[in-house]
């Protein structure tokens, strides 16, 4: 399960599903009246929202022409480089015009051109932001992620899944050019995701599966449907839909001759940590699974642990805990048991607008456009994937898997709470009369895995660890056991 905040965090329903995508792209951008302006350089930030605050910064530069262009970071949420399409100056303001996020910053520039104070508008919420100009832009440090030339073979690869018509690329990493070697596959979790799992500044699946080739364990890592380089519709598409799209790279790991096709395994982090089992289930091919953050609840139970302790942990009260609570049971309802969209639709709009009427200012000030906040929310409450998600209960299916289990959290994972899913998850499998399992609950450990001080989604990219050594040594550990020859 992923965080959205989209530059802002913005949400009366708290469904943390999606994790904004980092965007790099040549700039167009415009200028009026800056001849005797000296805007450029780099201006930093903190947006202030609820519970959190995030950093902006802005890099300011003229072109050869003497126009204008600008990139935006977000090192809290590890997104750089976003492209600023329009740069104005005019009368002693700034306006900033960046549309694949559907944000305007405009801000009164001081007379010493040392700061911009203004606002930034996105999603129909208007907050203020007061940026300074700084010599230097935050740092984001990964000091885990590995540096070329690897010691082992990586190679691009490219497969279909016939059944949905669709190709699938991704990366293959080898320990050596000899053969029979142990294959894991990665299962990203919930959003679109490419490859390398990147979120918050991170790239855990490219950490991963660093770390397991050079244990001697072959990895393969795939771009989601619809994402990078891989085709289809991944706005259509559930958790059992990415579950075809797994079966598909184990027949393409088969066919490899230098993987031991007895020896193919899973790793899936949390929504991947769902669709593992599915997999498991239903192929004899699979040789083990391993469950990062995996769930044992329904999809519904877990969005309601997750938004209590996320909230919780960011200063809400407990009232308006309960009340939002309340708020998306009666949503979700109506989601589960809708059956004609266009008429969910307009009995969310209305369950809104009911609502709306009932806040402060103060949160109405928060949310700003309704129309633009309501059309935000409905374009995820109305996805194939949240319904799916809501109504799947994973323990069933735990209970056919026969093969080998790693189920491991983090103590501090306020998205999968660890105590209610890995019990969840050992009950099933003993019902299931699975005997070859391991339980582990890591300690001081996130959602991502990261050494976190208080678990929120907030903390992801302050930290500098990508994945826990810890984690990383059992994950190892316990496959290479599993696919030694006994």
């Amino acid at each position: 399960m992923k965080i959205t905040y989209k530059i802002i965090f913005s949400g009366l329903i708290c469904l943390a599903l999606i994790m904004v995508s980092s965007i790099s792209m040549v700039v167009f951008a415009q200028q009026q009246d800056t001849s005797e302006i000296s805007i450029e350089g780099i201006w930093e930030g903190k947006l202030k929202v609820p519970g959190v605050e995030l950093r902006i910064v802005c890099k300011i530069s003229k072109n050869p022409d003497g126009s204008l262009t600008a990139t935006l970071d977000s090192p809290d949420q590890g997104v750089t480089g976003i492209a600023v399409e329009k740069v104005m100056v005019k009368d002693n303001t700034l306006y900033l015009e960046i549309n694949s996020v559907g944000g305007i910053f405009e801000g009164k520039i001081s007379s010493d051109f040392l700061t911009i104070e203004g606002h930034w508008k996105q999603s129909g919420q208007t907050l203020p932001l007061t940026v300074k100009r700084v010599d230097k832009a935050v740092e984001m440090l990964r000091p885990q992620e590995p540096k070329k030339p690897y010691p082992y073979i990586e190679e691009e690869v490219v497969y279909e899944n016939k059944e949905a018509e669709i190709t699938l690329t991704g990366t293959l990493t080898l320990p050596s050019e000899q053969d029979s070697f142990p294959a894991v596959l990665l299962i990203t979790g919930s959003g679109p995701q490419d490859r390398n799992e990147a979120i918050a500044g991170h790239r855990p699946f490219l950490v991963l599966a660093d770390y397991l080739t050079r244990q001697g364990i072959a990895v393969l890592r795939v771009d989601d449907r619809g994402v990078g380089e891989s085709t289809g519709d991944f706005s259509q598409a559930t958790s059992g839909d990415f579950a075809s799209d797994v079966l598909a790279g184990i027949e393409y790991l088969k066919a490899r001759k230098e993987i031991n096709p007895k020896k193919i395994g899973l790793i899936g982090h949390s929504e991947g940590g769902i669709i593992a089992p599915m997999v498991a289930a239903k192929s004899s091919d699979v040789a083990f699974i391993v469950l990062m953050a995996g769930t044992g609840l329904t999809g519904e139970e877990i969005l309601y642990l997750q938004g209590a302790l996320i909230s919780r942990a960011m200063g809400v009260s407990e009232e308006d805990i309960i009340k939002n609570r309340q708020f998306n049971e009666k949503i979700f309802s109506l989601i589960k048991e809708g059956k004609d969209e266009k008429t969910i639709e307009e009995k969310l709009r209305q369950m809104f607008m009911e609502d709306w009427e009932k806040m402060s200012d103060e949160k109405k000030e928060q949310i700003g456009d309704p129309e633009v906040f309501l059309k935000v929310q409905l374009q995820s409450l109305l996805s194939p994937w949240l319904k799916f998600f809501l109504t799947y209960d994973p323990k069933p299916t735990l209970s056919k898997v026969k093969c080998p289990v790693l189920a491991i959290n983090g103590e501090k994972d306020l998205q999968v709470p660890p105590k209610e899913n890995l019990s969840a998850i050992k009950d099933a499998l003993v019902a299931g009369g699975n005997k070859n399992f391991t339980i582990k609950e890591l300690p001081g450990l996130n959602h991502l895995f990261q050494t976190a001080q208080i678990g929120v989604p907030a903390e992801y990219a302050k930290i500098e660890e990508t994945i826990s050594p810890i984690a990383l040594k059992i994950i190892g550990d316990w496959i290479l056991e599993q696919t030694r020859d006994k």
